[in-house]
């Protein structure tokens, strides 16, 4: 993990090893913008594997997930054969792979050159519970039934991440077949440490008090806490703005880098920036 560049915990490591040792998915839960989705990007990019990703949304079918047919391209291959010489029978077989879309569920069971690739099935918790249903049984045999081809088994089963914002709770008979880890924020010694590497321009001041600014905003009742994502954009445009120093009028000038809901970034504009920023302050002064 450290080599692509991800600052994991000991607990969160485990979990990933232990997936990739056992060969079962990896299933993981939190917040919005703690860094679920980036692990299988890391682990594709440090295992030298493809990434195919499936984004979940509701409404979410078979023909968007795994396959569907060119119809446009078997109606040209069709005309095409009625108006060959001889009144010759169409001898064509439309339904064959060169007729088929291949969409991710079905390109991650091909071969590929470099190995079996990472499938990451993200915010699964956004499709319906029939899809959920349906890649249930794609996941215990890794293989899918095309009626008009047959059965499409994977020669090796890819590396499986599913991510989840809880926005429902996913069925326990998909869990049971995945390893599950929780992804908490990061506590603020690690959000610095991944600040270093996301955002080193922003330097050591400035990371430390972007980190506390943050790790203080978390404490508060807020419809949605930023996360490790945010607080990285936040750095990035502290940076691009050439601020050393944060003061209440440019944590109130760029509280959008971090807070998504305006609610909540006017229950925190003005005297309450003031305030968390004062105490965050007074909290290095007495430490340094």
């Amino acid at each position: 993990m450290a080599g692509g560049d991800y600052v994991a915990e000991r607990s969160l490591a485990t979990a990933v090893f232990l997936s990739l040792k056992l060969g079962r998915p990896l299933f993981l839960e939190g917040e919005a913008g703690v860094g679920k989705t980036e692990i299988a990007k890391v682990l594709a990019r440090t295992l030298g594997r493809d990434l195919v990703r499936l984004q979940c949304y509701e409404g979410l079918d078979v023909s968007t997930a795994v396959y569907e047919w060119n119809y446009s391209r078997q109606m040209i291959a069709i005309r095409l054969a009625e108006g060959a010489d001889s009144g010759k029978a169409v001898e064509q077989d439309i339904y064959s792979p060169d007729y088929l879309i291949k969409r991710p569920l079905l390109r991650a069971l091909e071969h590929h050159e470099n190995g079996p690739p990472v499938l990451l099935i993200d915010e699964l918790d956004r499709a319906d519970e029939p899809f959920e249903a349906f890649l249930l049984e794609v996941l215990a045999d890794f293989q899918v039934t095309i009626p008009e081809i047959g059965t499409i088994s994977a020669e090796a089963p890819p590396i499986v991440v599913v991510t989840s914002n809880r926005t429902r709770e996913i069925h326990d008979a998909l869990k049971r077949r995945c390893f599950y880890a929780w992804l908490d924020y990061p506590t603020a010694d690690v959000e610095s440490a991944i600040l270093k590497i996301k955002a080193p321009e922003a330097g050591s001041s400035l990371n430390k008090q972007v980190v506390g600014f943050v790790q203080a905003l978390r404490n508060q009742e807020l419809f949605k806490s930023p996360g490790i994502a945010e607080t990285i954009d936040w750095a990035h445009a502290l940076t691009q703005l050439d601020v050393i120093q944060l003061s209440p009028e440019v944590v109130n000038d760029t509280l959008g880098a971090l807070l998504k809901y305006q609610d909540d970034i006017a229950k925190v504009r003005g005297s309450e920036a003031a305030r968390l920023l004062s105490e965050i302050q007074s909290e290095a002064s007495r430490v340094s």
